[in-house]
This record gives structure tokens, sequence and C-alpha cells, in this order.
């Protein structure tokens, strides 16, 4: 089979194209047929070595994909073979990802997709639709289970509503009953923000964004989904209500986060920092169950219509995939394992 690997962290040219044996799966574990392959921000970090030194000898990156199961592990239902599925954390500590036309994961990582469903949906779930999840089920007194109405009478705001993340945000807190305010840097993302399901989306960067967002929320936002701490504290803080929540899973720009204490005591800010691998067992549980249900709601579709732009790449380009993301890219970076 072709796979994506290196050996080295470094920056995209140590990605290789090369020829594996095909894997066979292990007991408890599913191997997929890999059709699409979604890349994040976290597999560029892990194979240039920021996000952590390598773990692995060789590794093929990738947490997300969608494909199909050809074949099972022992102790797997035998009719697990044959069913459409998307992949989360394929790669989180094990040396193969969704770089690849076959991948081995645990059967619990391969979740059914609908028929309905297609890959490119599949792909662009894991890391972004989970961790909008843990977003949004971190607050005080706030549901830990997402499902039409749980969010009902909350105004979330998710900030950078036109990344992938902020985008799953935007969907969930709408399927669960949110008034949903997006924050963007001007108008091509405004639109994305607002083909999500945003009902309100504000330029942070024009006028007085603070005071628009309390027209909208008079008694100040709920719940804050953030993707860059640093430099959105302070508008974060201006419109945040007593007791809000901030839940911060990026520092884009890695501006340095400063604290005013009393100004967060008399709030009772909660800020939570969350990353998927350190969230839990039980809370991505929850999670995957809950996506698994917005999906076969229809509530989680992609491509541009929907404000997630797809730009798809073949397995031979994974560095150029890699580098898209690294750069910033808009929308969604897949990888086509069958071009």
């Amino acid at each position: 089979m072709k796979a994506i690997i290196y050996r080295d962290n470094g920056s995209p040219e140590v990605l290789q194209l090369v020829d594996r044996d095909l894997p066979v799966p292990g007991p408890g574990e599913v191997r997929v047929r890999v059709a699409v392959s979604g890349v994040n921000p976290t597999d560029w970090q892990a194979r240039s070595g920021v996000a952590h030194a390598k773990l692995f000898t060789e590794v093929t990156p990738h947490l997300d994909g969608a494909g199909v199961i050809d074949a099972v592990g022992e102790g797997v239902e035998q009719s697990r073979a044959g069913q459409r599925v998307w992949l989360y954390m394929a790669a989180a500590g094990r040396p193969t990802g969704t770089a690849a036309e076959y991948t081995v994961v645990p059967a619990e990582r391969a979740v059914p997709l609908p028929d309905d469903a297609g890959f490119d949906l599949g792909a662009s779930l894991g890391v972004p639709a989970l961790t909008a999840h843990r977003a949004l089920t971190v607050a005080e007194n706030g549901p830990s289970r997402l499902r039409p109405g749980a969010l009902d009478d909350q105004v979330v705001l998710a900030a950078g509503g036109a990344g992938a993340v902020g985008h799953a945000v935007i969907q969930l807190a709408r399927w669960a009953g949110a008034t949903v305010i997006s924050t963007v840097s001007g108008p091509e993302k405004a639109r994305l923000a607002t083909a999500a399901g945003a009902h309100h989306v504000i330029n942070y960067r024009e006028g007085d964004p603070a005071t628009e967002i309390h027209k909208i929320a008079p008694n100040g936002v709920d719940i804050i989904a953030e993707v860059a701490l640093g430099a959105n504290l302070a508008l974060d803080l201006a419109v945040l209500r007593t007791r809000g929540t901030i839940a911060t899973y990026a520092n884009d720009g890695g501006k340095p986060v400063e604290l005013n204490v009393a100004q967060n005591m008399v709030l009772n800010t909660r800020l939570q920092f969350l990353v998927l691998y350190t969230a839990g067992l039980q809370a991505r549980a929850a999670a995957v169950e809950d996506v698994a249900a917005a999906v076969r709601d229809g509530a989680l579709p992609v491509g541009e219509e929907h404000g997630l732009p797809l730009l798809r790449l073949p397995l031979h380009r994974t560095a150029d995939a890699h580098r898209a993301v690294e750069s910033g890219a808009v929308g969604k970076v897949l990888v086509d394992i069958t071009s």
C-alpha cells in the first residue's frame, strides 16, 4: 500500500511517499481503507516537533479521516466489515495515522458514518468537531452533553468562525439551540461564518465590537470558544457575563496572555484550557456520541456553501497540504487517498 511517512521531525520536506505492507488489525482493532484524510494544525505541529518529540522510529501522520472498514481484529464484531466510518485520533499514541491507503485503529475510534454523509464530511469531523463539543460543554451549570435544546437561552461567541473549529462551534451550538455570534476579521470570513449558521457576525477590526455584541447579548455572553486568547482576551472579558466561560483551544498569533486577576475574580470567570489528548476518555466518548448524533441530523455539513471551503490535494502532495494548514489556509485541507 502507499503511505506517507516521516522518520525525523522537521519541515514538510521530511514527508515521504513509500510502499508499505498492508497492516493487520490486532485484538480490538479494525483496518480501514482510507478514502479521505483530514489535516489539522496538530498534524504539522507533531511533524515539526513543536507539539512533542517524535515517539516512533517511523510515523504516518494525521489524526482524522474517513473510509470503509475492510477487516476486523479479534473481539470486534465481524458485521463491522464493510461499514463506512469516520476516524478520530488515529495517530494519537500510535505510529500510523490516516495518510495512507489503509490504517489500523482501535475499533472505538472508527465511528459509523451515515450513507448520506460523504467522506469529505467524515474526514472533517475528528479534531475540529470534538474540540468544539468540549468547548461547549465545560461551562459552570451548563450541559455536559449536546442535543437539540441543550443550549436553549444560551449565547455562544465563536471567535474565528471561519476556521475549522470555529465552524464546528457555530454548527454544534446552533444545533443545540444557542444564539450564536461569531467574530471575524473581514467580509469574506463573515460570509463563511454566516453560511455556517451564525445568527450574528461581527468584524472585530471595525467599530466597537464589544458594543455590538452587547446589543445582541445585553447580559453578556455565556460561552466563548476562543482561538486566539492573547489577542482577544480584552474583548472576551468585556462581553462575558458573570460566571461565564472562556474555553480556549488555541492561541493563534502567539500573543502573551496577561490576566487582570481582580477583573476575573469579580466576574467569576471560568477560563478553561482544552486539548483532546488529555480531555479524558469520558469526555471524548460523550463528544463522539453527540457529534455522531449531529451528523445523523444533518447539522454538520461542509463545503463552501456551508461555510467551510475544502482544499483537496492527492496523497503524493501531502507536504503541500501541511504547508497550506501551517500557512493558515481558510477552510479544511483534505488529502484524497484514492486519487
